[in-house]
């Protein structure tokens, strides 16, 4: 497999902008209102302006390297506006919570017209309170918790893959789940990462709310900053409950979504050798 070494400009080959291209702009009194109207702001990929960076586009580690690389001080991964009050909350606060949460859900029952007093619902508000607080348990996970030391040096420059994870999320739009598998691959710059953690952190942002592709791109972003790989890729197949159950209602429709950081992108063969490899069974 032909690798190349990453451009001094984008480190390990990744572009800041991948998406950007340049266009000449032709003048115009059209041209002239659209250039001046003010932008429309959208910071990151979580469209979360109170929250800091949802999902930068690249961290640079050029500025200096710190002892924790992982791109949030407290190792959380481009938290919520709420995140860290979830993950430091006390047993009372937690208590608190959950009881805000179930009477949030009995509110719902009435809403829609059933009797949360009557025996099947009477527990539900309390149950799917606790159910709820377990499926975005990843808002109280750090990934440098998860990822710990296992960190290993090793003279690999070969593919890294796992791939058919499983992979079960709530879509943030509706509050359905959407459910799949994902691939990643990386490969190594004198690091590994133990394969367990590439399941891990995979497990940690889709436990929180998400859209897939804002998903798909933060677990590649993570495994770039947690071991600075030649280039990492990730590939993500689900199928989402708010388009099965519910509106278009369309069974069987499978989403994919990709992100290629580094030597993926920028090399055809490598790209091209990751996908044969998670099309073969």
């Amino acid at each position: 497999m032909q690798q190349e070494e990453s451009s001094d400009s984008a480190p390990n080959g990744f572009d800041a902008h991948p998406h950007e291209e340049e266009h000449s702009r032709p003048d115009g009194p059209s041209t002239q209102r659209s250039l001046s109207a003010a932008p429309r702001i959208r910071e990151g990929l979580g469209f979360r302006p109170a929250s800091g960076i949802s999902t930068p586009q690249y961290s640079s580690r050029a500025a200096g390297k710190a002892a924790n690389a992982l791109p949030d001080a407290n190792g959380l991964g481009w938290p919520a506006k709420s995140t860290h009050l979830r993950l430091n909350a006390t047993a009372e606060e937690r208590a608190e919570r959950e009881k805000k949460l179930s009477s949030a859900v009995r509110t719902i029952l009435e809403c829609i017209g059933e009797d949360p007093d009557r025996e099947g619902l009477l527990k539900t508000p309390d149950r799917y309170a606790k159910a709820l607080l377990w499926m975005t348990r990843g808002y109280e996970e750090r990934l440098a918790d998860i990822i710990n030391d296992a960190v290993f040096e090793e003279d690999h420059d070969e593919m890294v893959l796992v791939r058919d994870i499983d992979i079960s999320s709530l879509c943030e739009h509706h509050l359905v789940p959407f459910t799949g598998k994902i691939a990643i691959a990386y490969i190594p710059n004198k690091l590994v990462l133990g394969l367990s953690k590439l399941a891990r952190i995979a497990e940690v942002f889709s436990r929180r709310l998400q859209v897939q592709e804002r998903l798909t791109k933060q677990v590649a972003l993570a495994v770039q900053e947690a071991i600075n790989p030649r280039g990492v890729a990730v590939v993500m197949e689900a199928t989402h409950m708010c388009m099965t159950m519910r509106g278009v209602q369309k069974p069987g429709a499978v989403t994919v979504t990709s992100c290629m950081l580094g030597c993926f992108r920028t090399q055809q063969k490598t790209r091209e050798e990751f996908l044969t490899l998670i099309k073969g069974r």
